[in-house]
């Protein structure tokens, strides 16, 4: 009977271990689809671009998938793939459902850092300060921004943008969450997406724009899922060792 039952765990774990072996080869080929996307941009190859981008999203998805990442953060991904391909059209409607597939992923990473939380069982006093400390940097910085980008925006854009940045923001506090690679993703998604808008509102910009605008994205959605395998991976762990007595 025993033996018996411990098959199905040995099944389970060799079909894992056969899954991870794709790990590897699928980060790797984000690694080079983003180098190829982001030499295309500085080249201004524009065909490049078009094919690179929308591979990149599905690639780190596989990658989060195979290492045994949640479903939501995978989820997470393809809805970043939906706003990438909405927004190689350069038009208002296509900007409203990109932003509209991100703004589904952000909700996704906002979810995941809240079961988080609630694994940890809440968090001591200095980390309590800390993360207020971070809330309110990000609130200001927010204002000043929607301050001095307003009266720039496009008039039916506004108010989407706005909904959008204050979503983005609160993603980009809760990564902090899950330890340093997931804040810094949430600051660089953040980064980029401003980036976004200052083209938008046809502000200065810098040379190259693009490019800065798919180094920080690429960037950050990768910092966000290493920060989310690393928080699960480290659970996994926890959960495997033997409890203490005292």
């Amino acid at each position: 009977m025993s033996a018996t039952a411990s098959r199905p765990g040995r099944s389970e774990g060799a079909t894992a271990r056969g899954a991870e072996r794709f790990a590897r080869p699928l980060l790797l080929a984000f690694l080079l689809a983003a180098a190829v996307d982001l030499a295309g941009l500085l080249a201004g190859l524009d065909t490049v671009h078009l094919v690179a981008k929308p591979v990149l999203m599905p690639l780190l998805a596989g990658y989060a998938a195979v290492r045994g990442g949640p479903r939501l953060l995978v989820v997470a991904l393809l809805f970043g793939w939906g706003g990438d391909v909405f927004l190689l059209a350069d038009n208002d409607l296509a900007f409203l459902l990109g932003m509209g597939s991100f703004a589904l992923g952000h909700v996704c990473y906002l979810t995941l850092f809240g079961r988080d939380r609630d694994r940890e069982g809440g968090r001591d006093g200095d980390r309590a300060r800390a993360s207020l400390v971070t809330a309110i940097g990000y609130v200001l910085v927010l204002a000043v921004f929607l301050v001095l980008i307003w009266s720039d925006l496009p008039a039916e854009l506004r108010v989407p943008v706005a909904g959008y940045s204050v979503l983005l923001t609160a993603m980009a506090w809760r990564a902090g969450v899950l330890g340093r690679y997931a804040a810094a993703g949430g600051a660089l998604f953040l980064l980029s997406d401003a980036l976004i808008a200052t083209g938008i509102a046809e502000w200065p910009r810098l040379p190259a724009p693009d490019f800065w605008v798919m180094l920080t994205y690429i960037a950050a959605q990768l910092l966000l899922a290493l920060g989310v395998l690393g928080a699960g991976a480290g659970a996994r762990a926890r959960a495997a060792s033997p409890a203490l007595t005292p």
